[in-house]
């Protein structure tokens, strides 16, 4: 769009006053390494106690190139609570968080603990948001879900989608 008496392109949405959050921004940085329990089972089914010692004692944990390791169960198998204790013990000197879930529940747990912790909602007291809908990243809908919970008490607006194209989230009605 031109300005018909300067011949200069306006960029509304730079002027719009709309703030765009970008939940890749919270997406964990640490390497997650998965250690699926299924893959120790007999026969897919049971865990048998002294046979996931000794693979667990075999193990080169040094070898393994993460920063978390996510300990689960894929299957529908009854897992002892000392397997997982098991699992901590021989890993901890190796990674600088173990966490009980599967890799991608823990992206959504970390990308809440950092939502929660570095974004301050109240800062956007009155303001017109879009929370930005296209990441390089895939983010779990429970983050756009935190945002919005977040923001909702303090924002004016919130959209989702792009400045430029948005769907409306919530807007606070004006004050008679």
């Amino acid at each position: 769009m031109t300005n018909q008496n300067k011949g200069e392109l306006i960029n509304r949405v730079a002027n719009s006053g709309l703030i765009t959050i970008k939940l890749e921004e919270y997406y964990p940085e640490k390497k997650i390494l998965p250690f699926d329990i299924k893959d120790y089972l007999f026969k897919g089914l049971i865990l048998k106690e002294k046979d996931f010692r000794q693979a667990l004692k075999e193990m080169d944990w040094s070898q393994l190139d993460g920063d978390i390791l996510a300990v689960y169960c894929s299957t529908d198998a009854i897992i002892p609570q000392w397997a997982y204790m098991l699992v901590t013990a021989s890993a901890t000197p190796y990674f600088e968080d173990i966490r009980n879930n599967n890799p991608d529940e823990i992206i959504t747990e970390l990308m809440l603990e950092r939502i929660r912790e570095e974004l301050k909602f109240d800062s956007f007291e009155g303001k017109r948001i879009v929370v930005k809908g296209c990441a390089d990243k895939t983010i779990p809908s429970a983050a756009f879900m935190e945002v919005t919970r977040g923001l909702q008490p303090f924002a004016q607006s919130i959209m989702y989608g792009e400045p430029c194209s948005t769907v409306p989230i919530f807007k606070r009605p004006r004050k008679v």
